[in-house]
């Protein structure tokens, strides 16, 4: 019995050192330093953060059964932080996109391509938080202006554009590194060409990549 117990033992360990030794951690971590550099909420890593989910509860029921089969605490301990560190990253991706949904609600509201980008729970949140700021501020602020002022997405009814709403500033600089040799190719909105070699940091306003960006081919540092 105790053999197979200790079999069991190094069977999940085995489990655990080739859960450890994929790229989806890495591939976390590239999407959370992209979330919380670009101005602007990018596409939801749907099948990495399902993943990434699974993982978490696989790690979990190891470290649990490593400390009850009399592994040394030491290695346990370093099997913690591993965890620790997942859920770190995993948690504030996710942190980093309500902050961007909170903060351009309105934005996202009236813009399908933007829509598109978020996964279902957040799109739920997108559509609570427009709701309900749009009828607190009906009810503590634009009832009680004119009616020339009452527009929750203008500053008045004659204005032609929605220039109440915040939206990504999309020309602030970046700083980002290719993934692979890229150019030359043209900066968006521009008749320059740039060329950028592997992991070679590069300072460039964000709207002259954002397709690249969208496409994975560059990351944000």
């Amino acid at each position: 019995m105790a053999s197979e117990a200790g079999e069991g033992s190094t069977a999940g360990m085995d489990d655990y050192e080739t859960l450890i030794s994929t790229t989806d951690v890495e591939l976390l971590k590239k999407a959370w330093r992209n979330e919380k550099a670009a101005p602007e909420i990018l596409r939801f890593e749907t099948s990495l953060i399902q993943r990434i989910r699974g993982q978490i509860q696989l790690m979990e029921e190891n470290i649990e059964e490593f400390a009850g089969s009399g592994i040394d605490p030491l290695t346990v301990s370093l099997y913690q932080m591993d965890l620790d560190r997942t859920q770190y990253l995993f948690r504030s991706y996710l942190r980093i996109r309500l902050q961007k949904i909170e903060k351009y609600m309105f934005h996202i509201s009236k813009n399908p391509e933007v829509q598109s980008r978020l996964s279902e729970q957040e799109k739920g949140f997108a559509r609570r938080c427009a709701d309900d700021m749009e009828r607190h501020l009906e009810e503590s602020v634009l009832s009680k202006l004119p009616d020339n002022y009452q527009d929750i997405v203008k500053q008045s009814i004659i204005s032609e554009e929605s220039d109440m709403i915040p939206e990504p500033q999309l020309d602030s600089f970046v700083v980002c590194k290719s993934r692979r040799f890229l150019g030359p190719f043209q900066l968006d909105g521009s008749d320059e060409l740039l060329e950028m070699k592997p992991d070679e940091l590069c300072i460039i306003h964000y709207k002259s990549i954002r397709e690249r960006v969208q496409e994975g081919d560059i990351d944000l540092v």
